[in-house]
Order: C-alpha cells, then sequence, then structure tokens
C-alpha cells in the first residue's frame, strides 16, 4: 500500500498528461477512457482559478447537487473554492463551468466541452451529469498540483459499454463501518463504477438488523477468534468477541448515500448454504444437526444449510421482506453457491418435499427454493440474482445468474436467455495477491496483477452474438476472509477497481495497457489526495539477487512490463539517464541498487532499493520460495509481536512445504530456518485429496532438508523447538558439502494441523562463515 514516501513520487510523476492512444486526439488524463476525444474548435486554454463558478440550470436539483459534489472534490483535492449559482453564465464573464441538460443522450452518457473559457457539460440524466463532473475533476487534477488550473481545449464524447460496473465487499468475514462503506462508495463512484454487492451474510457473520428475528444479530453477528490468530483479543472477563451489524437506519443512510452517487447497492442474503451464523441464532431452521459454535470462527466450507420446509422458507421471506423495505434497487442477490445438498438425504421434510416433486436428486430442492424465492421477489417487484450454482435446474426467466466458476456460467446462463454478471475467480477475485512483496495485505497466494485484470476480456469468443445482449456488465469481488482491516482492503480492491472500471466502461478499440500505464501515476496522485491507501505494486521494480563469482547476479522486474528500467549500484537516485537494465547483471559486493520503472522519460513508480552482501543475497522469506503444492496458497498473518507488529506467511496450511530453487551451496556448511507457529481455523476435511502429513519422528516433529526433490532422504534433519501457538523459533542445523546450485526443499513433520508450521526465511550462511545469520526483520 502507499506510504507517505511513496506518494511523494505519486504527485511528481503525475506531471506529464497522459497520450490517448489515437495519435490525433488530444491528450486527457482520465480513467475511465473516454469514448471519443476530439480537439475544441477554440484552441484557447481556460484558466479555473479560486472563486470560478459553477452554474446549473435553474430549479435543477439534481444539478446542483452534482455542482455541490463537484466543488467539494476540487476544495478537497485541489484547494479551489468554486462557487455554485443558478442560471447561465453573464454575457462576458470570466471563466466558469457549467451544467446543462440535452435531450437525448444516453442516462450515463455525457459531453464535455472545455473552449471558448468555460468548461460545459451537457447530459440528459443526472447520472450522465455526475460523470462528467467526475471527468473535469481528473481534467483539474492530472498535474497533481494545487491551486489554480489551466485545462487544455478539448471535447469529450462518452458513454458506458456495459450497465453493469461493480465491486462486492464482504462485510460478513471482515466488518467494515458505515463511514467505510460510505468512503468505499464515494471512490467508486469516481471511477463511474456503478454497482456496490454487498455481502451482509455468511457462515463467519450476520451483518443485516432484522427486526423479526432480533437473535440473528444477537448471535450471529459475534464469533470469538481462535487464541492465537490476529482477529483474538482477550479481556478481563475472557476473549473479546468480534464482529458487528448494521442498523436499519445505518442502512437507509448508507443506500442514500450510494443514491446520491449514482451507485445502486445490491444486498446479498445467503441461501440455501453458508448458514452458520443464521443457524445458530435459529437451529430449528437447518438440515440435521445444528453447526459448532466454532464453525464460525473458521474458514472454509461448511455443510450446514437450511432445511428447505415451509418454516425456513417462511422464515427467508420475512428475511427479504425487510430487506427490500431498505434496499429499493431492482435486483437482490441470494448467493445459492458451494450447497451441500447431501445434507438434505436425512432430513424427512426435505425428503417429503423431493418425493412431492417428483424428483430423487437432493439438487433439486435447491432449485425448488429458487424458483420459489424468484416468484417471491418478483411479486414484489425485484429480480433474483445467484451465484452460477443457480443454473442447475430450471431456472426462473428473469433470474440473473453472477458468473464466478470462470466465464463459463456466464456462457449458459446467456445462452439459455438469462441475464448473467461476470464476476470469475481467479482474474476478478481481488482477495488474491498483487505481488509477492511480504508487506503486501493478506489473502490468497495467487498472483492476480493489475495487468491480468485490466487484460480480462467480457466478451468471451464462446458467447455467442445473439447472447451477448444478456451480458449486463462485471465485477470485482473483495472476499474479507484474511482481509481484517480497512487499510488492507483498499490496497487490495485499489487500482485494480479501476482496471475493472475502464474494461466496464471504455470501448474495447479505448482500451491500451501502455496508455491505461501512462494515465496510473496521475490516478495515484488523486488517490493520495484521497486519503485512498492503493497498492503501488503495478508500478514497482522488484530487485532480486544470487550469488555468482564475482559478487551477486542482480535481476530487475516491472510488473507494468511497458517503458524502461533505470538502475544505479552506488545509491544513487535512478533517473531517466542512469543505466538501462537490459538483463541480468553482476555487482561487486556490497553494492546498494536503486531502479524505478520509466516511461517516456518519465518515473512511474517510486524507487525501490536493495542493500546487498554476502548475506543478503543467501536469504529467501516465504514470499521469495516456491511452495511445494500450491493447490491451496495463503499469505497468512502472523500474531502481533511485543511493539505490535506483524509479519506474514506465504504457506499451504495443509502442506507444511516449501522450495528454494537453484540455491548455490558452494562453501556453505550451515543454513538456519526461521519458523512460526500459527493457528489454525480452516474448515477442510481431513480426507480432501490435497492434504499432507509428513509424518514426525519425534514428539515436536522436525524440520527436514533435502536436495534436488521432496522424495529422496533428507540431508539434514533438526528437531523442532516446543513453543506456544503464535509463537517464533529459529534453529540452524549444518549442511553437508555441496557444490554448484541445488533446489533445497523444506518440510516440518507433525501429526496434524494445528499450529499451521509456516516457514519465515530461510538463511545460507555465506562460505567462510562459522555460522548462518541471525533472525532479524526484514
Amino acid at each position: 500500500m502507499a506510504s507517505g514516501g511513496a506518494r511523494a513520487w505519486i504527485v511528481l510523476a503525475a506531471v506529464l498528461l497522459a497520450a490517448a492512444p489515437a495519435a490525433a486526439s488530444p491528450a486527457v488524463n482520465v480513467i475511465p477512457a473516454p469514448l471519443s476525444v476530439s480537439p475544441a474548435p477554440d484552441p484557447a486554454p481556460v484558466a479555473i482559478a479560486e472563486g470560478e463558478t459553477i452554474f446549473t440550470p435553474r430549479g435543477d436539483a439534481g444539478a446542483r447537487r452534482t455542482a455541490e459534489q463537484f466543488a467539494t472534490l476540487v476544495l478537497r483535492t485541489r484547494g479551489l473554492n468554486l462557487k455554485v449559482a443558478a442560471g447561465d453564465p453573464p454575457t462576458g464573464a470570466g471563466p466558469a463551468i457549467v451544467l446543462l441538460r440535452r435531450p437525448g443522450l444516453p442516462p450515463e452518457g455525457y459531453v464535455l466541452d472545455v473552449a471558448a473559457g468555460q468548461a460545459r457539460i451537457a447530459a440528459t440524466g443526472d447520472a450522465g451529469l455526475y460523470y462528467g463532473a467526475v471527468t473535469l475533476w481528473q481534467l483539474l487534477t492530472a498535474d497533481g498540483g494545487r491551486g489554480p488550473a489551466t485545462l487544455a481545449p478539448v471535447r469529450i464524447e462518452d458513454r458506458p459499454q456495459f450497465a453493469w460496473r461493480g465491486l462486492m465487499v464482504d462485510s460478513a468475514r471482515h466488518f467494515q463501518t458505515t463511514a467505510q462503506i460510505e468512503q468505499l462508495i464515494d471512490w467508486m463512484s469516481l471511477h463511474k463504477l456503478n454497482v456496490l454487492h454487498w455481502h451482509l451474510v455468511d457462515d463467519q457473520g450476520w451483518r443485516l438488523q432484522i427486526r423479526k428475528y432480533p437473535r440473528l444479530t444477537e448471535v450471529g453477528a459475534w464469533r470469538i477468534p481462535p487464541p492465537g490468530s490476529p482477529d483474538a483479543v482477550r479481556g478481563r472477563k475472557g476473549p473479546v468477541p468480534y464482529g458487528g451489524f448494521y442498523t436499519q437506519d445505518q442502512v437507509r443512510e448508507v443506500v442514500a448515500h450510494a443514491a446520491a452517487r449514482h451507485v445502486s447497492i445490491v444486498p446479498e442474503i445467503e441461501m440455501p448454504g453458508h448458514a452458520v451464523s443464521a443457524l445458530l441464532a435459529y437451529p430449528r431452521l437447518g438440515a440435521g444437526a445444528p453447526p459448532p459454535r466454532e464453525a464460525q470462527s473458521q474458514w472454509g466450507g461448511f455443510p450446514y444449510i437450511y432445511s428447505g420446509n415451509e418454516e425456513s422458507v417462511a422464515f427467508l421471506e420475512d428475511v427479504l421482506t425487510e430487506v427490500m423495505a431498505l434496499f429499493p434497487g431492482r435486483y437482490i442477490h441470494v448467493g445459492g453457491d458451494e450447497v451441500a445438498h447431501e445434507r438434505w438425504n436425512g432430513t424427512p421434510d426435505a425428503q417429503a418435499r423431493l418425493r412431492a416433486l417428483g424428483q430423487t436428486d437432493p439438487a433439486a430442492l435447491q432449485a425448488d427454493l429458487t424458483r420459489r424465492i424468484a416468484g417471491f421477489l418478483e411479486a414484489h417487484g425485484r429480480r433474483l440474482v445467484g451465484w452460477d450454482e443457480i443454473l442447475g435446474g430450471a431456472l426462473p426467466a428473469d433470474a440473473t445468474v453472477m458468473s464466478w466458476h470462470g466465464i463459463d456460467g456466464a456462457v449458459a446462463a446467456a445462452a439459455k436467455g438469462h441475464d448473467t454478471v461476470l464476476a470469475p475467480a481467479p482474474w476478478l477475485y481481488f482477495d488474491n495477491g498483487q505481488s509477492n512483496d511480504p508487506h503486501d495485505p493478506l489473502g490468497r497466494g495467487v498472483m492476480i496483477t493489475l495487468r491480468d485484470v485490466y487484460g480480462f476480456n467480457p466478451l468471451p469468443a464462446t458467447l455467442p452474438p445473439e447472447a451477448a445482449g444478456h451480458l449486463l456488465g462485471l465485477q470485482g469481488n473483495v472476499w474479507t476472509e484474511h482481509i481484517r482491516t480497512f487499510d488492507q482492503f483498499q490496497a487490495m480492491a485499489f487500482p485494480r477497481a479501476a482496471a475493472v472500471a475502464e474494461v466496464a466502461w471504455s470501448a474495447p478499440e479505448r482500451r491500451d495497457w501502455t496508455d491505461f500505464m501512462r494515465r496510473l501515476p496521475a490516478q495515484f496522485g488523486r488517490y493520495a489526495a484521497l486519503g485512498l491507501k492503493a497498492n503501488p505494486a503495478a508500478l514497482n521494480v522488484v530487485i532480486d539477487a544470487s550469488p555468482d563469482a564475482a559478487g551477486a547476479s542482480v535481476s530487475l522486474t516491472a510488473q507494468s512490463a511497458v517503458g524502461e528500467i533505470r538502475y544505479t549500484t552506488d545509491g544513487a537516485e535512478p533517473t531517466p539517464a542512469a543505466r538501462r537494465y537490459d538483463g541480468a547483471f553482476t555487482a561487486a559486493l556490497p553494492a546498494r541498487v536503486r531502479a524505478a520503472a520509466f516511461l517516456d522519460g518519465s518515473r512511474l513508480g517510486p524507487v525501490a532499493e536493495a542493500q546487498l552482501d554476502a548475506a543478503s543475497i543467501r536469504r529467501r522469506g516465504s514470499h521469495q520460495l516456491r511452495l511445494c503444492n500450491q493447490k491451496l496458497t495463503l499469505n497468512l498473518e502472523g500474531p502481533r509481536g511485543p511493539a505490535g507488529e506483524t509479519r506474514t506467511y506465504m504457506v499451504n496450511p495443509q502442506d507444511a512445504c516449501w522450495l528454494y530453487p537453484a540455491a548455490d551451496l558452494t562453501g556453505v556448511s550451515r543454513l538456519t530456518v526461521a519458523f512460526a507457529r500459527l493457528p489454525f481455523n480452516f474448515g477442510f476435511d481431513a480426507g480432501h485429496n490435497s492434504v499432507i502429513l509428513h509424518p514426525p519422528r519425534g514428539p515436536a516433529g522436525e524440520l527436514e532438508v533435502r536436495q534436488d526433490n521432496c522424495l529422496s532422504d533428507p540431508i539434514a534433519v533438526a528437531s523442532l523447538p516446543a513453543g506456544p501457538v503464535g509463537g517464533r523459533a529459529s534453529l540452524s542445523l549444518p549442511l553437508p558439502a555441496r557444490n554448484g546450485r541445488h533446489d533445497l526443499c523444506f518440510t516440518f513433520t507433525s501429526r496434524g494441523f494445528d499450529p499451521v508450521l509456516a516457514l519465515d526465511w530461510v538463511q545460507l550462511a555465506p562460505p567462510g562463515t562459522a555460522d548462518a545469520t541471525p533472525e532479524h526483520g526484514r
């Protein structure tokens, strides 16, 4: 996430306006890219200074609201006080901003003319005026400066490609305050994102007040985190429950806040699965035995589902009645994913219903529930949305399918005549990481970079042209099992949400990765002005070094893959005139390597720095190693240290095995490994086919080191010291003499998964030293 130092380069790098892909188009630094950019007939620039006036049509409440929102935004990010007045600007008056209505434009479309001393935004609908104002704000803030601004003359005609341009926030796993949700809505609207999918219910928490069923929040909104977990807090009377919920009054305030920014909220109430939090509150509604309390504090999949009998259907309809009273939008999301249908096999009511339907497969009961709930919503003027599992069975014609199993669900739904929204894993799942930086926020270890998101194709070749009209749009999903704080949330969502915005808004011919990267530094400048802690991984350079005969072999990489990398080895600031990186180079030790990415002579991101010596080039953290088993990769947070500090660990909690590829063992006689014991709170089936246990020799387990493959006999073994969950330790062990480069495999042996044995770092002792470097921070 962007630190104070990182923000400095953001503002510096934003001084150049970006060129649009078409050479004939004027340069505009706007995200998402507008549909059409052309020269204005009047070549004179337009100056906007302190005290300028925004004029709106008389009696036009929507235009005045947009003008006031724009003025507030400009004051915050540019430092200019602008006035708002009704009517036309006086003849011969100085520069002004004018909002006006023009019939015939699309509801979200607008035309922006910067010419003849004025910036004029024309639109038919309120949303169009708002988005035109957002574009004008981006033009005013493209240089990252404060005070008066000068705008180049330009004409922009714009409208979105898709109607559904969304972001999903998971408030069930980790809770965000209403102020944070409203802040997120603000940021979304400034990207022209218009749908907030609010995941309010899941196994780990029920977040919405339902007056008819108060135990949903009294019981279901609170859980006890497992000891040693980052959420665990112990008070004087024992563990402090984690949770929270939104009152109905708070929800109304959030909905009104969103509506004023043209964001529609789609609430999600999961059914028939992901129901642990509800069934803890009302066990009689479930199929079979009720869930244990500890299930609510675990991550993973659980078999606990609603019974599907008349009482549970009446309960769900009661809940949805209150939901519809709070959320006026057209769509209500009912989940429908990951349902353990076999749970109904032992439930008499479910079996009776199955016989009445003339079916034998319990999956038919989910289709029956979906049909009934869809009819209930339709009777109240609403439309059901569900994850792509709802396609199994006779789905009501007006049901909308949200595809998360890749794009196949969307293709199948559209082919059957259903509207669909693309939200596929892994491309649009923002709980996946963005880099191997150990300071990045927590989440899954699969890397989905900004470029991956930008390259997502929302119009797959497998979608027939006649079905394309059913594709409403797309959204990014931010699941929060491991994203505990709102700062972490921001860094996981942004700037990838900006890529979603451009893919969803901009016409395909207007999208260009290199051009997007040119515009991104200015967007980071806006983020800094707004207090948005976005992750700059896409703009960073990564320095990697390993031993060679003359010192260190150094390689530099940049995710952006645009422009060039410039570097120094003496600690000097890299500039466009510094040495260009053309491939791995040798640096004599010690060396202070500094590097940055440049595009068109302008620095894209912060300066990366590495202090290299004989020890550092032989050290690898868990994020630099490779997991032997990548079926489940997680970037987990360890408990807080004495000073409140935390460390992160790349692990597969089902297989404690890591690889150090191509380790130079020449002259190395000893290594040190640091590790931690993390709490295990995952709801995995013990018989899962990716679970691998390494049997221990002794009671506390061992560290085993193997050469070249993980099935050979160990070349070194050390017993693990005893320690508590949440504790950290290190151990040093001798290595037999080896020459050349070899893969090293590190495994922890144990009789179970609790605690999770997480490797922190490996240090090979430099040749000629008696021992490895002791533990220290990254």
